[in-house]
């Protein structure tokens, strides 16, 4: 049996120091926030003939004065630009100058355009969604556990899987803001879906273990011979393998995606590997040493 409780300041500091580098990263850099939020066009195109240099295909976007212009090589033959939100007579027209570039072919991939007040709202609507997440989850798990109180009350399981989801989120959420300062990676809807994944998933994952620790509470109920601390620790080996071998088979998925997906879907991938990997760390080494902390916190109130 592995001794994770009794390990528990050892990765609590591994954790606590993560998420201090990734608010940190979060200070610093920000958030490259994509034209879902700002509002602006992106065109995803590909050049079969002459792929024109990315400094020209940005001169040939900029002539039509559509703001800041940031051109993305994908592929060999691929680009990703960035501008400012324009009319569809103005799309049709730089697809135009772009195909005379391209000696006369071109294929249009994706095209979208936001306004800003469409983008300010999908921003307000993204921290609602995520703020009702988080209280609904607190919500659940506390009835779910309604039935647990000693030694434990059950509003607790859900606080902990709560700090354990902030953990969760915040990580790849520093990360991000590192890819978005060096590499240019925007923020966009598919990011904040990623992250109500990650939410769910990491939720599960931590429900897994309480309800382990649940179902050995009842069984040990009136012996008095277990400590709580050893009770959850056999409780997390006992599922530590589920937890694993499932966040395993999920990765595999994320990382065909984000090796063969495109570049549309790949940062979302990578936000999932990120996040569910982290995850499941947290359901075994943060989850459950934060509940036995404060339960031995609690105790020694009481004396």
């Amino acid at each position: 049996m592995i001794d994770i409780i009794g390990k528990k300041y050892y990765f609590l500091g591994f954790s606590a120091a993560l998420v201090v580098l990734s608010i940190g990263a979060l200070l610093v850099y920000g958030l490259h926030l994509g034209i879902d939020f700002t509002g602006g066009s992106i065109l995803e195109i590909e050049f079969p003939k002459d792929v024109p240099q990315a400094a020209r295909a940005a001169a040939i976007v900029e002539s039509f004065n559509v703001g800041s212009v940031a051109v993305q090589e994908t592929g060999e033959r691929g680009m990703l630009i960035r501008f400012g939100a324009v009319a569809e007579d103005t799309h049709q027209n730089i697809l135009g100058e772009l195909r005379r570039d391209g000696g006369g072919e071109i294929i249009e991939k994706r095209f979208d355009s936001i306004g800003p007040t469409i983008g300010s709202e999908l921003r307000r609507n993204a921290f609602i969604a995520l703020s009702i997440a988080v209280a609904a989850i607190i919500l659940y798990i506390a009835w779910a556990f309604r039935h647990v109180s000693e030694p434990v009350s059950s509003w607790k399981y859900g606080v902990v899987a709560v700090f354990a989801l902030v953990h969760d989120i915040i990580i790849p959420t520093g990360v991000f803001a590192v890819l978005g300062k060096f590499y240019g990676v925007s923020i966009d809807a598919l990011f904040i879906t990623a992250l109500l994944t990650i939410m769910g998933f990491s939720v599960h994952d931590t429900i897994v273990v309480f309800d382990r620790t649940r179902e050995n509470l009842y069984k040990l109920k009136g012996k008095g011979n277990e400590t709580f601390a050893h009770t959850v620790n056999q409780s997390v080996n006992e599922t530590i393998a589920r937890s694993v071998n499932t966040s395993v088979t999920i990765l595999l998925a994320l990382v065909a995606i984000a090796l063969f997906g495109g570049e549309s879907v790949r940062y979302f991938a990578i936000a999932l590997i990120i996040g569910i990997t982290f995850g499941t760390y947290s359901s075994i080494f943060v989850a459950s040493p934060l509940l036995v902390i404060w339960e031995s916190w609690s105790g020694k109130r009481k004396q």
